[in-house]
């Protein structure tokens, strides 16, 4: 199965050119193959989310895929250079267009000096339980949970006020260094300085000079019709700050839906079972349904067997891309009396001696979906 592009890059389907960029720049960096070498896994990442940058940061293109997916790319041309059928796109050309450089590596604004060598601060995850209706609906959500902040005491720098800061003596202020293995040259960010080009003299005492403490932090969220348990969102920025001022991590909700008491769930569809009087299987009628969405009406026709499953259409759960809703299956079950009146159990015993209790078997078995 193709990589979903927008899973790749963590964002979602109505991602903005900005955020669709800094994903981009986020995930490039992690799996660059001069900050991984050697890892294949790595590289491969690469190539796929630089790939699926390529298609999503182009408009024409962005509306084909949602429209057609990944397929729409793949047909004709046949694959390019790397892994993933690139079809003529080298990730390495994308990369360099947004980010600048020229042949031969020469990522040294990238990986090394200014905010681009500094360490960003870490992703966090945190689960969100909602019920079935909060899916089918959306939700609003405060989450409350602690991350690094910027250190209040020094404003993220990691210096004592009034503490001199002088270039780093390791990377002379450049916030990299070059490791050299064979015939490569590897650009690394300093291990001394953290990329930030800078030494300081007295640090911070609250923070250790790190530019970030602890703190507690809560962020309002939308949490969108149609997701699903596994579903994950991202806020971006709302992870832990970076060390000394470098930009916050994202934090992503991972989605729990509750078990219902009532319906069993498939992807956008759903399904129940309905309680159903016996007469009104032999003879026919009309029985209500409860839906997510409030009562509907279910014709059950004469002689309907134990087990008949109908299909509501709409009924069922928002498709969370398309908001198109599924359907909800109703499975019609007998309806058995705890208690007969007098009157009630003379009308089933004269039923049964008519011959009425020769039911013959349900061929098959019911199942609600496929």
């Amino acid at each position: 199965m193709a990589d979903d592009y927008y899973e790749l890059l963590g964002v979602s389907r109505d991602v903005s050119a900005d955020d669709l960029k800094k994903a981009y720049r986020k995930q490039a960096m992690r799996h660059h193959p001069d900050r991984n070498p050697g890892d294949k896994a790595a590289e491969e990442m690469f190539k796929k989310v630089s790939r699926a940058y390529e298609v999503l940061s182009d408009p024409q293109k962005r509306a084909l895929y949602d429209q057609h997916g990944a397929a729409a790319f793949e047909q004709g041309g046949g694959p390019g250079p790397g892994a993933g059928g690139f079809q003529g796109v080298d990730p390495m050309d994308i990369f360099r267009q947004m980010f600048g450089g020229g042949g031969g590596g020469g990522f040294g604004d990238i990986f090394g000096g200014g905010n681009g060598g500094r360490e960003e601060g870490e992703d966090l995850s945190m689960e969100v339980e909602v019920t079935l209706e909060e899916a089918a609906t959306g939700v609003e959500r405060t989450v409350r949970y602690r991350r690094h902040a910027a250190c209040g005491s020094c404003e993220g720098s990691g210096a004592e006020k009034g503490s001199k800061v002088s270039k780093c003596g390791t990377c002379g202020g450049k916030g990299q260094v070059i490791r050299s293995n064979g015939f490569f040259q590897i650009r690394q960010t300093c291990p001394t300085c953290a990329g930030r080009g800078e030494k300081v003299d007295k640090p911070c005492k609250a923070c250790r000079g790190e530019g970030r403490t602890v703190a507690p932090h809560e962020v309002p969220v939308r949490i969108p019709a149609g997701v699903d348990t596994g579903t994950r969102l991202r806020s971006s920025g709302n992870g832990s700050a970076g060390p000394r001022g470098a930009p916050a991590g994202d934090l992503y909700l991972v989605i729990r839906v509750k078990e219902h008491e009532r319906f069993e769930r498939d992807g956008d569809d759903l399904a129940c079972a309905l309680p159903v009087a016996f007469p009104t299987l032999a003879l026919g009628g009309q029985v209500d349904v409860q839906t997510l969405r409030g009562k509907a009406s279910l014709r059950i026709p004469e002689g309907t067997a134990a087990g008949t499953v109908f299909r509501l259409r709409g009924e069922g759960m928002p498709n969370l891309r398309s908001g198109n809703r599924g359907d909800l299956h109703v499975r019609a079950d007998v309806h058995v009396p705890a208690k007969l009146t007098a009157e009630q159990r003379e009308a089933l015993e004269a039923y049964a001696k008519a011959g009425g209790d020769a039911a013959p078997a349900r061929k098959g078995k019911w199942k609600f979906f496929g």
